[in-house]
């Protein structure tokens, strides 16, 4: 492990300041922080160390992913057990058994190491976890999704809180540059390592990050895509919140899951676009829970897209989508119903 040297005016995260931002996590039964050995995850350890011992807190547990994908990765580990030691605070070395993939090493080290958290923060009673994603995650992220096609729901970036594999999950830095955090376990005189992945140009978050100082010169700073995204999960709540009311307007009786959907599409032609895809989505998430393929924007686009064109003129229509055949009668009612298994996506039936 070692250590960078502070920059003058970048101000450590003071014990107020960690107050207000951890106060979300008072509630919580139990937290468990992964820790990876980086700045950011060792400063937050040291913040939520402090917290913890305040009076009605939360139990506080660390985890270090050993993911086996470097000769260093088990000594990091242990210098992070040593550190949570120091700071009293119970830790857990979870490793990633078994073969490595060849290719998408970090989508699936993401995947594995998620995996491995949960199933730790089940062991501990069903613990929160806490994780250390800074402004800076935050603006990569923004500009990964924004590079992919992604739409108000992309862009509303990483939330403060969401799920994974069944765990809640908490992001409690996110208004936070990394370099504060840098600063943070600096002054508090605590080791963290440098990850070389985090300089290899073969991964697309490097890349962006590379680009970050560029983008920041013309003005779109971290800042400002951090404020993006607060500002796109406020639209994608406003408009999935409206999508939930109208497709129970629309949503006619006698369907079931398995039988399939209905839906009285020719009512929906009066809202705005936006709002009629995300009742289709939401309808053919009822009807094939979970399914990946029209996550995409520009599929669920072109498919809304000729049946709302069709409802207008009253013509006929079938497509498939994302594991579900959408059939628009002349009577403007739209039955989605779960696809044989056969190749996904979307393409013309006949009418």
């Amino acid at each position: 492990m070692s250590a960078a040297p502070i920059e003058d005016d970048i101000a450590p995260v003071s014990s107020v300041e960690a107050g207000v931002v951890l106060a979300g996590l008072s509630r919580e039964a139990a937290l468990l922080v992964a820790v990876s050995g980086g700045p950011d995850s060792v400063a937050l350890l040291a913040l939520l160390a402090d917290w913890a011992r305040m009076p009605n807190r939360p139990s506080l547990h660390a985890a270090t992913v050993d993911h086996g994908l470097r000769p260093e990765s088990a000594e990091e580990a242990a210098a992070v057990a040593a550190i949570c030691a120091k700071l009293g605070v119970g830790h857990a070395t979870l490793r990633w058994e078994g073969l490595k993939p060849a290719s998408r090493v970090q989508a699936e080290a993401r995947r594995a190491r998620y995996a491995l958290l949960a199933n730790e923060a089940r062991r501990l009673g069903g613990a929160t976890l806490v994780t250390a994603h800074t402004l800076d995650d935050q603006a990569e992220t923004l500009l990964m999704r924004l590079a992919h096609g992604s739409g108000p729901s992309g862009l509303a970036g990483m939330r403060a809180r969401s799920e994974v594999n069944g765990i809640t999950l908490v992001r409690p830095l996110l208004g936070l540059s990394k370099a504060r955090l840098v600063a943070t376990a600096e002054a508090r005189g605590l080791p963290f390592i440098h990850d070389p992945s985090n300089g290899d140009r073969r991964f697309e978050r490097v890349r962006w990050r590379e680009a970050m100082p560029v983008l920041a010169e013309q003005g779109l700073t971290a800042e400002r895509l951090g404020h993006l995204a607060e500002r796109m999960a406020r639209l994608n709540e406003a408009a999935a919140h409206r999508a939930g009311i109208v497709l129970a307007e629309v949503l006619l009786p006698h369907g079931t899951v398995d039988s399939g959907l209905r839906l009285r599409l020719s009512a929906l032609l009066s809202e705005p676009e936006e709002i009629v895809l995300r009742v289709l989505s939401q309808a053919l998430d009822a009807v094939v829970p979970g399914s990946e393929g029209y996550g995409r924007l520009e599929r669920l686009e072109a498919c809304g897209g000729v049946l709302i064109a069709a409802a207008r003129t009253g013509s006929t229509l079938r497509r498939t989508l994302a594991g579900c055949i959408l059939s628009l009668g002349r009577d403007g009612v739209l039955t989605l119903q779960t696809e044989p298994p056969r190749r996904r996506g979307i393409h013309s039936s006949a009418s």
